[in-house]
């Protein structure tokens, strides 16, 4: 049975939430026939990245024969870009274009870079390619100087609500409304995190049953409880250091877009302080630190 995130993918424009700013440029674009041949999409993960670039190949009129899903991370990119170059001339199958959704663009090498670069520098007519990273300052700048470049944001909390509730309909699901926004509160911003965890608990009888499923979910859970020790005056260091310990291998970024959704979502709701700090915090990137700089940040609040 297909996961609940890949079977509700957004099939138009219309369907995507939260980014609106990337969608509506798309949208201008493709009324002025002018979409770029080379596109970069770049935001937290589950945002809507691939979700994206699907509907802009259904826009393009690209077929699903013409259409290239690649992970660029197997093998560090380098065989993926060589493959692509080998065939980019051969025209669509069956359609107007064809289009290579390049995922995980940041972990090519430096060699596949500059193939990639060749690439997008003079493609063919019906050629198209969109990058997909969640760590765009990985890349060189030849590239994002020759991609039209679109910033994917965290999904604000009452979208997130409006993308579960969506697809509880169309599955006849019932969730009670402390179960939604402890659901949402923990996919903190990611639409496929949101359905990843309704597909783990939906089956579960009880309300109660539901909301201990939702505690459950590996690293989401794990930095929620980071989020809430900060938020607590009484924290010490030591009782978050074993969390942080289990954290460590994980994607720093990922940990910092969860606890600044958790610490807005307390500023929203109530005046706190504390909450600001945590956002002034956790504000910049980790991209160079990593997650010596998410260390840094909460032993920051702690010590405050």
């Amino acid at each position: 049975m297909k996961e609940f995130y890949r079977k509700h993918r957004p099939k138009t424009f219309a369907d995507i939430l939260g980014q609106e700013g990337a969608v509506s440029t798309l949208e201008k674009k493709a009324k002025t026939n002018s979409i770029p041949h080379a596109i970069l999409l770049h935001g937290p993960y589950g945002t809507g990245k691939t979700s994206i670039a699907r509907v802009l190949a259904r826009v393009l009129k690209c077929s699903k024969y013409d259409f290239q899903e690649k992970n660029t991370a197997d093998y560090r990119g380098i065989d993926s870009i060589r493959e692509i170059r080998a065939t980019v001339n051969q025209a669509p199958i069956d359609g107007d274009c064809r289009v290579w959704l390049l995922d995980e663009t940041h972990k090519c090498t430096g060699d596949a870079q500059n193939a990639m670069l060749k690439l997008l520098e003079d493609p063919p007519d019906h050629a198209y390619f969109i990058l997909a990273t969640t760590e765009p300052q990985k890349l060189i700048e030849g590239i994002k100087q020759r991609c039209l470049c679109l910033k994917l944001n965290p999904i604000p909390i009452e979208q997130l609500i409006h993308i579960v509730k969506r697809v509880c309909k169309k599955e006849k699901i019932t969730l009670s409304s402390d179960v939604l926004d402890k659901l949402t509160e923990y996919a903190a911003g990611s639409a496929r995190e949101a359905l990843q965890i309704l597909d783990r608990i939906y089956q579960l009888d009880l309300e109660k049953q539901q909301l201990k499923a939702i505690e459950k979910t590996s690293v989401t859970t794990q930095t929620i409880l980071i989020a809430r020790s900060l938020m607590n005056t009484k924290t010490k260091w030591r009782d978050i250091t074993p969390i942080l310990k289990e954290l460590e291998n994980e994607d720093a970024e990922q940990i910092r877009y969860l606890i600044l959704g958790y610490a807005k979502t307390v500023l929203l709701n109530k005046d706190n302080p504390r909450a600001f700090r945590m956002i002034e915090a956790f504000r910049d990137n980790f991209y160079d630190s990593k997650f010596s700089g998410i260390i840094s940040a909460c032993y920051e609040i702690l010590q405050g």
